[in-house]
C-alpha cells in the first residue's frame, strides 16, 4: 500500500516552520548582540536552504556563544536537532531527546517530535515515524497541525499493519476537506481487509467519481461483491476495469491488475453456470508470480469439461497434483469422467481411485469407487488383484444398487487374472451347486498352471479333481493332462492308462493323442503298439513337420525294435526325402537296418552317405566306427583299418577310441603283423587303462606272447600294469562282483558299504573305476549328494571311458540343484567338449548359457545361448530359455536393439511371468523411441493379463509414468509414482526410482503450480 502525498500537506508544514522561525527572530532581536544574531540568521538561512551541514555547524557556534540568551541557545539546540535529522546522523534522535529533556517547557518540543516524525515520513520510514508521532501531545497542535498528525499516524499504523488504530484515525478526518478522501479510501480499504465487506462498500463506493481512487475503490468493490454473490455486479465491474485499463497505456502493473480482475469475472461466470463465457477470463488469469494454484485449474478444466471440450478439460484437471481437498476430489472424478469420454480407460481408473480414496463428498466417493471397480474388471489392476478391488467395494457399500454386478464379476474376475488359486480359496465355502461345478473347471486351469511351472505332484490332485466336471470336455481334459503328468514323471503305466480313458477328442491337446499313446508305448517297449500310433498320429497330417519327421523316426525304430527292417526303412527315408529333422539319424538306422538284413553293401553305402552329406552330425564316429567293422565283416581288411584311422583322426576323443585300437589289434593278429598288434594292444591299456577294453588288450597281449614264445617278455610288460595283480585278481573280482550285485538289486545302502569295502581293498583294482561310478550312483539315487561328488570326480579325472559322460552329466547336476556355478561351469565344458549323445551337449551349453548369465558373463550366456538356438530338435522350453538369456544379457550389455529383438521373441510364445517380464520391455523399447501412447498400450496388456506378476507389473507402471510425463500429464504421472512409493516397499529398486522420478517431476510442475509442494 502506498501513501498519496498531498502538495497542501507540504505547504501547511512549511508556513508553520517559517512562521515560527520569524516570530523567534523579531522576538529577541533586541537581545542579540550583532555577531550572535548575525550567524544564527545566517544559519536560519542556510537551514531554508537545506545546506544543514554547514548550517548545523553555526548553529552549534550559536549554542556555544549564547549563554546569556536563554531563546537563542535553545533555538540553536533545537535547529542542531533537526539538522542532525535532516542528515541522517548516528545521533540524530537523542539530540531530539535531549533538547526535550533539555527545555521540557520549550513551545519547540511537540514541533521537534512532528517534524522528526515528518522527516521520517517523507522518507518512507512509517515505523519510525509512527514512533515519533506518538510522542507529540495532540492537544498542543491547532486543528490542520491535528488533521495532518492524525493522516500521517493513520497511514503509518495501517503499514505498520495496526489496522484497528489506523482505522480511529481515519474516522476522525472523514468529514476534512483536506483529507477526506484519503480518508475514506484508507478507512474502506481497513475495513475490507477486515472483511467487514458493508462497511467497506459504503465508504469505497463514495469515491466512484474521484479521479485518484476511482479504480482502486472499483476494484475493492468488484472483490467485495465477488465475495458476497452478487456475481452479476461483480461481472459489471469487472469488464468496466478491463476496459478502462485495456485503454489505458499498459504497464507491469496494469497486466497484474487485469490479470486478477479477469480472475474475478472468470469466476463470476462460471458461479452463474455460464461456462462458455467464463472461460476466455479464467484463461486470461496469469497467477501469483507466474504460478497457478489447484482450485484455478479446476475452474477451467470444469467449464471445457460442460463444454463437453474433454481435451482441454483433461489439460487442466490433470494439473492439479497433490491435491487433498475437496476441489481436487471434484476435480479428479471428473478427470475420470473425462478420461472416460476419451476412451483413456486406463488414465480413468488412476483418476477414480483417487477420488475414491477421499470422503469429502460421500457421493462422489462410493461412484468413484464403482467406477474404479469397473475398471479395474475390465483392465485389470496395478495397485492390487481386481478380486481384492471388487471384495473391497462390496465390504464398503454392500447395498449399492450395482452390487449384484460387482457380486458376478468378482468370479470371473479370478478367472480373468490367472489367479486360479485365488478362484479356488474364494469358492471354498460355497455350497452352490454351480459354484461347486465352477471349481472342477476351475481345478483344471490351475493344475495346468502347476504343471507349466514344473510343480508336478502339486498338479495331480487338481486334475483329480477336475474329473468330477459335469463338463464332458473338461472331464476328458483333465485325464489327458493326468497322463501327461505320469508321463513326465516317468509314471508309464499309469499314463498310458489315462490317455486310453479318453473318450472325447473335441480339445486342442486331444489333436496330438495319438502320439502321445505311441511315445507312451514306446517307452513300455510294447512296439507293436507304439507303431500303431504313430503311424495313425502320421495320418492325422497335422501341420506340424518337427512333429512329423520326429514321430517317422519313432515309427522307424518301432519297426527297427520289432525286427521288421524293411518297414523301419521305409518310415526313416521319409525324414531322409524331406530333409527334415533328424535325417542324420534316420540315415544312421537305415544303415543298421540294412545289416540286419544281411545287405552289408547297402549298409556300407547307407554309412558312406551319411559320413558325406552330414558332415556335423553327431553320429559321425558311430558311423564310421560301424562302417568299418562292416567291413571287417565283408573281409575288407584294408577298408577297415583305414576307416579305423579316420575315426581316430577326427574323434580322438570318441568312446569308442579304445574299442577301435582293440579291433585293430585283432585285424592285425588276424593278418599275421604281431608287432602291430602288440602295440595296439598295448596302447589301449597305456592310454585308457580304465576302460574295459584294457583288460581284454592284456589278455591279447599275453596270448600273442605266447604264439611268439616270448612269456618271459609278457611277465616283464604285465608287471609295469597297475590294475593287474594275477594273485589279487581273483579275491578282486570277488569282492567287487558283491557289491555290484547288490547296486544292481538296488540295494544301495549295501552296495554302498560293498563299493568302500572294495576301494578300500584295492584302491588300484581292475574295477576301480567301476567302483567308483557305482558308488556315486548309489550315493546319488539315496540323495547323499555329497558323498556322490568325489566319486564322480575320480571317474571324470581318468581316461575317458563308457562312464565318463554319464558322471559329467550327473555331477554337473549336482552343482546346479546347489546353484553352484564356478564349479558347475567348470564340469559343464568338460561336458560339452566329450559329450556324444545330442541331448547331453544340448544340456551342456543351456545350463551353460545359465551359468554364465548368473555369474554376469553376458557375453558368454549369449554365445552358448545362441549355440543352443544353432541346434536341431531342442526342446521348445529349452529355446525359449535361449532366448531369454540373449534378451537378458544383450540388455545388461546395453545392446537394445538385440534386446528389443529376442524379448519380441520371447513374448511371442512365453506365459506366465516370462510372458509379464517380455511385456515389460516391449513398454521398455517403446518408452526409448518415443512411441509413448503404444508404451502405454503395452503396459496396459500386462496390467490387464500378468497382474498377478508384481513385480513387473509395478516396475512397468515406472515407464507408464515416464510416458505421462512426457505427455505431460502430470497428474497421472504422479499419482502412479505415489502410489508405487506407497504400496510397494518391498520392492526397494523399484521405489527408489520411483521416488527420483516423482521428484523431477514435481519441481518441474512446481515451476507454474504454486499448489505443488517439492519437500518429501
Amino acid at each position: 500500500m502506498r501513501f498519496i502525498y498531498s502538495k497542501k500537506s507540504y505547504y501547511l508544514l512549511f508556513l508553520i516552520a517559517f512562521s515560527t522561525i520569524s516570530t523567534t527572530i523579531i522576538a529577541q532581536e533586541s537581545e542579540l548582540n550583532i555577531g550572535v544574531k548575525s550567524k544564527y540568521y545566517q544559519a536560519i538561512k542556510l537551514y531554508n536552504n537545506k545546506a544543514y551541514g554547514a548550517a548545523q555547524n553555526l548553529f552549534k557556534e550559536v549554542y556555544k556563544n549564547s549563554e546569556s540568551h536563554k531563546n537563542i541557545k535553545a533555538d540553536a539546540h533545537y535547529y542542531d536537532a533537526m539538522c542532525a535529522i535532516k542528515q541522517g546522523q548516528d545521533d540524530a534522535n537523542e539530540k531530539v531527546l535531549a533538547f526535550v529533556r533539555n527545555y521540557p517547557q520549550n513551545n519547540k518540543k511537540e514541533k521537534a517530535f512532528l517534524n522528526v516524525g515528518n522527516h521520517y515520513f517523507a522518507n518512507r520510514k512509517a515505523a519510525h515515524a509512527l514512533k515519533w508521532y506518538q510522542k507529540v501531545t495532540i492537544n498542543q497542535l491547532n486543528k490542520p497541525e491535528r488533521d495532518e498528525l492524525n493522516y500521517k499516524m493513520g497511514y503509518a499504523l495501517l503499514v505498520s499493519n495496526y489496522l484497528k488504530d489506523a482505522k480511529e484515525h481515519f474516522k476522525t478526518l472523514l468529514g476534512s476537506s483536506v483529507y477526506g478522501n484519503d480518508a475514506r479510501y484508507y478507512f474502506g480499504y481497513i475495513a475490507y481487509k477486515q472483511e467487514n465487506f458493508g462497511e467497506a462498500e459504503d465508504n469505497l463506493s463514495q469515491l466512484a467519481n474521484d479521479a485518484t481512487y476511482k479504480a482502486k475503490a472499483n476494484y475493492y468493490i468488484l472483490d467485495i461483491s465477488f465475495k458476497a454473490g452478487r456475481f452479476d455486479k461483480s461481472i459489471k465491474i469487472g469488464e468496466q476495469l478491463l476496459t478502462a485499463l485495456k485503454e489505458s497505456k499498459k504497464n507491469k502493473k496494469d497486466e497484474k491488475e487485469i490479470s486478477q480482475i479477469s480472475k474475478i469475472v472468470g469466476e463470476s461466470y462460471f458461479n452463474l453456470k455460464k461456462y462458455e463465457a467464463s472461460i476466455p477470463y479464467l484463461k486470461a488469469y496469469k497467477g501469483t508470480n507466474g504460478k497457478w494454484k489447484n482450485t484455478d485449474y479446476y475452474y477451467l478444466g470444469y467449464a471445457y469439461y460442460q463444454q463437453k471440450n474433454y481435451e482441454e478439460a483433461i489439460n487442466n484437471f490433470n494439473k492439479i497434483i497433490d491435491g487433498s481437498n475437496k476441489v481436487a476430489q471434484n476435480a479428479y472424478y471428473h478427470l475420470g469422467e473425462c478420461y472416460l469420454e476419451s476412451q483413456k480407460k486406463m488414465e480413468a481408473l488412476n483418476a477414480f481411485k483417487n477420488a475414491s480414496e477421499m470422503d469429502f463428498d460421500a457421493k462422489i466417493t462410493e461412484s468413484a469407487w464403482l467406477n474404479y471397480a469397473k475398471l479395474s474388471y475390465e483392465l485389470g489392476n496395478p495397485y492390487q488383484s481386481v478380486p481384492e478391488v471388487l471384495k473391497g467395494f462390496l465390504a464398503k457399500y454392500p447395498n449399492n444398487t450395482n452390487a449384484n454386478e460387482i457380486s458376478d464379476l468378482l468370479i470371473t474376475s479370478f478367472l480373468y487374472q490367472q489367479d486360479y488359486q485365488g478362484a479356488l480359496t474364494y469358492l471354498k465355502n460355497s455350497k452352490s451347486a454351480k459354484n461347486k461345478n465352477l471349481v472342477n473347471e476351475i481345478s483344471l486351469y490351475r493344475g495346468i498352471q502347476l504343471f507349466n511351472e514344473n510343480k508336478l505332484l502339486e498338479a495331480t490332485p487338481h486334475f483329480e479333481k477336475a474329473t468330477l466336471s459335469i463338463n464332458e470336455i473338461t472331464r476328458n481334459k483333465s485325464i489327458f493332462w493326468l497322463a501327461e503328468t505320469d508321463y513326465t514323471i516317468g509314471n508309464y503305466q499309469n499314463a498310458l492308462n489315462h490317455f486310453l480313458q479318453i473318450t472325447n477328442t473335441d480339445f486342442k491337446e486331444a489333436e496330438k493323442l495319438p502320439y502321445h499313446i505311441a511315445y507312451t508305448y514306446f517307452k513300455l517297449k510294447n512296439y507293436q503298439k507304439s507303431a500303431e500310433y504313430f503311424q495313425q498320429f502320421l495320418n492325422t497330417k497335422l501341420n506340424d513337420n518337427n512333429l512329423n519327421d520326429d514321430a517317422s523316426n519313432r515309427l522307424g525304430d518301432s519297426f527297427y525294435a520289432s525286427n521288421k527292417f524293411s518297414e523301419a526303412i521305409n518310415s526313416y527315408q521319409k525324414v531322409i526325402e524331406q530333409g527334415g529333422v533328424g535325417a542324420d539319424y534316420s540315415q544312421y538306422q537305415t544303415a543298421m537296418s540294412y545289416g540286419f538284413m544281411g545287405k552289408n553293401t547297402q549298409k556300407i553305402i547307407a554309412f558312406k552317405t551319411l559320413e558325406n552329406q552330414y558332415p556335423d552330425s553327431q553320429l559321425q564316429d558311430d558311423a564310421l566306427f560301424q562302417l568299418a567293422t562292416t567291413y571287417t565283416t565283408v573281409n575288407n581288411t584294408q577298408k577297415a583299418q583305414k576307416t579305423y584311422e579316420n575315426l581316430l583322426a577326427k574323434y580322438s576323443n570318441s568312446n569308442y577310441v579304445p574299442n577301435v585300437l582293440l579291433r585293430q589289434g585283432l585285424l592285425y593278429n588276424n593278418q599275421n603283423d604281431k608287432q602291430k598288434a602288440l602295440q595296439k594292444y598295448k596302447e589301449v591299456v597305456a592310454k585308457h587303462p580304465n576302460s574295459k577294453e584294457a583288460k581284454q588288450a592284456v589278455s591279447n597281449v599275453k596270448n600273442v606272447y605266447i604264439d611268439l614264445g616270448k612269456v618271459d617278455e609278457y611277465a616283464t610288460w604285465v608287471k609295469n600294469v597297475l590294475f593287474i595283480n594275477v594273485t589279487d585278481a581273483d579275491l578282486d573280482n570277488a569282492t567287487y562282483q558283491s557289491a555290484e550285485n547288490k547296486f544292481l538289486e538296488n540295494k544301495n545302502q549295501k552296495a554302498i558299504i560293498g563299493f568302500k569295502k572294495y576301494l578300500t581293498a584295492f584302491p588300484a583294482g581292475i574295477h576301480a573305476l567301476n567302483a567308483h561310478f557305482y558308488l556315486a550312483e548309489a550315493y546319488n539315487n539315496t540323495h547323499q549328494f555329497k558323498s556322490a561328488i568325489p566319486n564322480y570326480s575320480y571317474v571324470i579325472q581318468q581316461e575317458k571311458s563308457e562312464f565318463t559322460e554319464i558322471a559329467l552329466t550327473k555331477l554337473a547336476k549336482i552343482y546346479l540343484e546347489k546353484e553352484d556355478w564356478n564349479n558347475g561351469i567348470t564340469i559343464l565344458e568338460k561336458l560339452e567338449k566329450s559329450a556324444n549323445y545330442p541331448q547331453n551337449i544340448i544340456f551342456a551349453q543351456s545350463n551353460l548359457m545359465k551359468g554364465y548369465y548368473q555369474k554376469e558373463n553376458y557375453n558368454n550366456a549369449i554365445l552358448y545361448a545362441e549355440k543352443v538356438l544353432a541346434t536341431d530338435k531342442v526342446a521348445t522350453n529349452i529355446t525359449e530359455d535361449a532366448k531369454i538369456i540373449i534378451a537378458r544379457s544383450a540388455f545388461k550389455t546395453n545392446d537394445f536393439v538385440t534386446a528389443e529383438e529376442y524379448f519380441y521373441e520371447v513374448s511371442r510364445k512365453a506365459t506366465g511371468e516370462l510372458k509379464a517380464e517380455s511385456l515389460y520391455y516391449n513398454a521398455f523399447f517403446l518408452n526409448e523411441n518415443k512411441e509413448y501412447q503404444a508404451s502405454n498400450k503395452a503396459v496396459q496388456n500386462l496390467i490387464a493379463n500378468y497382474s498377478s506378476y508384481k513385480y513387473w507389473g509395478v516396475k512397468s507402471y515406472i515407464i507408464m509414468a515416464k510416458n505421462y510425463n512426457a505427455l505431460n500429464d502430470a497428474y497421472q504421472a504422479t499419482y502412479i509414482l505415489e502410489n508405487i512409493i506407497k504400496n510397494f516397499t518391498e520392492h526397494k529398486d523399484i521405489t527408489e526410482e520411483a521416488t527420483s522420478e516423482l521428484r523431477a517431476i514435481k519441481i518441474k510442475e512446481a515451476k507454474t503450480n504454486e499448489s505443488v509442494s517439492t519437500k518429501n
